[in-house]
């Protein structure tokens, strides 16, 4: 029973990022696979600055926004903060809310853990994922390679590619004293069409970040107490299961890839 709930609530929740995996018969293979590309894309989007090609057509104050934002994640290695995401369905009209942290290491170590409305962790390490499900008492482990889905996110978060290789700045302007970006990605999947970015012209750090997908659906996830530089440890990134938790071990099975729109 606890499974089926689990599958229930993964299912759900996923829905709103991607309308193309929410249908019957989800195994939490599909599900995890959403859920780590959110966190994947999120991090593209955090990283975007550093590698965003500044235009000369823009006014010097969005330049000079740019060049921070540039330098400012050029020098991070680490940063915590607390985040609010939204999910919005665009074809039901539903949304859900979460509340929770975020600890992240270059190249890519990531722990994502969501507190409110149900807890779980999502852990991205240089050896495996887990999620973990505390309130079902259930774990799911997988390779280290669903990571690399996302082949030019990977290569955006770790410094091997400029990103505008990758998108196309379409927007700038001024909104609630933030500057904002919208971008697209040259080569668009189902998952992901737009992007639009947040950025606070006084310490050049991403304060919003909304994804937008094939279907309408948008990821919308807010930054608050964002740490740059922040201590991290070895433990941060490890995961052990409690006892009596289940562990499904998805470590040798094969997991869907993003559908690119030209396919």
């Amino acid at each position: 029973m606890r499974k089926e709930k689990a599958l229930k609530r993964l299912t759900s929740s996923n829905a709103a990022v991607s309308a193309v995996t929410s249908r019957p018969g989800m195994v939490p293979g599909r599900a995890m696979g959403t859920a780590l590309r959110t966190v994947l894309r999120f991090a593209c989007g955090l990283a975007a600055a550093l590698l965003l090609a500044v235009p000369h057509a823009v006014a010097a104050g969005q330049q000079d926004i740019l060049r921070k934002t540039q330098e400012a994640y050029a020098s991070m290695q680490t940063f915590r903060a607390e985040f609010t995401q939204k999910l919005s369905q665009k074809e039901t009209g539903t949304t859900q809310q979460r509340t929770g942290s975020i600890i992240f290491k270059k190249p890519l170590l990531v722990r994502w853990e969501t507190a409110a409305p149900n807890a779980e962790l999502l852990l991205v390490n240089d050896r495996e994922i887990w999620n973990y499900l505390p309130d079902e008492e259930l774990a799911y482990r997988y390779s280290r390679s669903l990571a690399d889905d996302s082949r030019s996110i990977i290569q955006v978060i770790t410094g091997q590619s400029p990103l505008d290789r990758d998108f196309e700045v379409q927007d700038m302007a001024q909104e609630d004293k933030l500057l904002r970006l919208t971008l697209y990605p040259k080569e668009a999947s189902t998952e992901m069409t737009e992007v639009r970015l947040w950025l606070e012209p006084s310490s050049g750090l991403m304060r919003r970040a909304v994804i937008v997908d094939f279907y309408g659906n948008t990821n919308d996830i807010q930054l608050v107490k964002i740490q740059p530089g922040a201590p991290v440890s070895e433990a941060d990134f490890r995961f052990s299961p409690p006892a009596g938790v289940e562990v499904e071990d998805h470590i040798d099975r094969p997991h869907p890839r993003q559908t690119r729109l030209s396919e």
